[in-house]
């Protein structure tokens, strides 16, 4: 069996807020809110093409939660977004309360990518594809 993303799940201490955010930011939708027997309330959201889902709850019943992190750190460092205009999406991004952290770069034989500091101090990437038609990936 082929194994893909199923989702990712953020942390959020207003996950109804940070949800419409990214309904705002990137055209998704909210598929389901609920409170879980945990104690947490999880909203399920969708990209707009259904290809992505991201879980955004708050911290189950007794559960302490750290800080955000949206600087390059090890483990889940960002996940990343398409983007056709970089520097449109960057100051769309910024008047929806993102703060530009790095970029835009041009990696050499690749895209453009800039990353930017989301709510709850996310760190989300943009990914350009090269104009020149090659193909190749951000990360």
């Amino acid at each position: 069996m082929a194994f893909r993303i199923n989702h990712i799940h953020l942390k959020a201490p207003d996950p109804r807020k940070t949800a419409e955010w990214y309904v705002r930011a990137f055209t998704c939708k909210i598929v389901g809110d609920e409170t879980r027997v945990f104690g947490d309330r999880f909203i399920r959201c969708q990209s707009e093409d259904g290809g992505m889902n991201v879980n955004i709850s708050g911290a189950r019943t007794n559960e302490r939660l750290g800080p955000g992190d949206a600087s390059a750190h090890h483990g889940l460092e960002h996940f990343g977004f398409d983007s056709t205009h970089l520097e449109t999406d960057i100051k769309r991004l910024e008047g929806l309360g993102a703060r530009l952290l790095e970029g835009p770069i041009q990696n050499p034989n690749g895209p453009r990518i800039a990353f930017l500091r989301a709510p709850d101090d996310v760190r989300v990437e943009l990914v350009e594809a090269r104009k020149s038609g090659a193909a190749a990936g951000g990360c």
